[in-house]
């Protein structure tokens, strides 16, 4: 099993020193020259092989193309990030944190746009997705110019709060939720419920690994590897937040279920699990849906 000695932290690889804004606990370059950070580059695998599946049964299923933009962003958030912990260089972390922004903002879109039809004909779709342009414009410039990554954060998780906000909204106080039956509000409900709760949580081991890094450093130290890749709190981050987005992607946030029953009708549709990871389907014949 490996060791890690403390100097080995800031070893310099095959990228050169690190220009990030950010830092992780895990060691740099323990394992390889060409891989900054082992453990927090390949835990991206996970869930980009979700937005790849999710992808490939929302066209199965002749889903609108809109929720299929939206599994590649979310493949695209984790290539970009794999790109930023395997080297550690300021261009790669804005490849993984401009694309967050890039599918939230999209998010918006998608769980404020309640009109009938998938189309884009509307004035008001229209002008949603221009402001939503316009903001993805403003926040790269500003944040390309103030590197705090606390503002990214804020801005991020201000996307999240609003589009939970506009779901509750909607299935409690909304008009136009009102012909969606109750059995599809259950499901909608227990898959954002369970999303949130492993983002949720992923969020609290991520901070774990932040706050107390030293001590857990020195457990890794005597724990050993590959063991001691069970303590990366960062890579269970990726883990959490790519099943728990999967969930709320899938059931409830802005993707699927919910905007497919407000534009269309909730009877044509249904949610099946494999895997313990639910599917929307289609009950009607799979026509692309425009």
């Amino acid at each position: 099993m490996a060791t890690i000695s403390s100097s080995w932290v800031q070893n310099q690889g095959f990228f050169g020193p690190v220009t990030s804004t950010l830092d992780w606990c895990e060691a740099n370059y323990q394992f390889s020259y060409y891989v900054a950070e082992m453990a927090n580059s390949f835990s991206n695998i996970f869930p980009i092989t979700l937005a790849v599946r999710g992808f490939l049964e929302a066209y199965r299923q002749g889903l609108p193309l809109r929720y299929l933009v939206g599994y590649v962003g979310v493949a695209l958030v984790g290539l970009g990030s794999f790109a930023f912990h395997a080297t550690l260089l300021y261009e790669a972390q804005l490849a993984d944190e401009l694309p967050m922004i890039y599918v939230g903002s999209m998010s918006l879109w998608l769980i404020f746009d309640d009109g009938p039809g998938f189309n884009l004909h509307r004035v008001k779709t229209k002008l949603m997705i221009l402001l939503l342009i316009v903001f993805d414009v403003l926040f790269t410039v500003s944040y390309y110019f103030y590197r705090n990554p606390a503002y990214h954060q804020v801005v991020f998780a201000s996307i999240i709060f609003v589009v939970t906000f506009r779901l509750v909204y909607i299935l409690k106080y909304s008009n136009v939720c009102s012909e969606i039956p109750a059995e599809a509000k259950a499901i909608i409900i227990k898959l954002f419920a369970t999303g949130a709760t492993l983002f949720a949580l992923g969020f609290f081991v991520w901070n774990i690994d932040n706050i107390f890094c030293m001590p857990l450093t020195g457990v890794k130290q005597s724990l050993g590897w590959p063991a001691a890749f069970l303590l990366e709190g960062h890579s269970w981050w990726h883990i959490l937040t790519g099943v728990g987005t999967y969930y709320m992607f899938a059931g409830v946030q802005c993707k699927s279920f919910v905007t497919l029953c407000l534009k269309d009708s909730p009877d044509k549709f249904t949610v099946e699990y494999r895997n313990h990871l639910p599917h929307i389907m289609r009950k009607c014949p799979k026509t692309r849906m425009k």
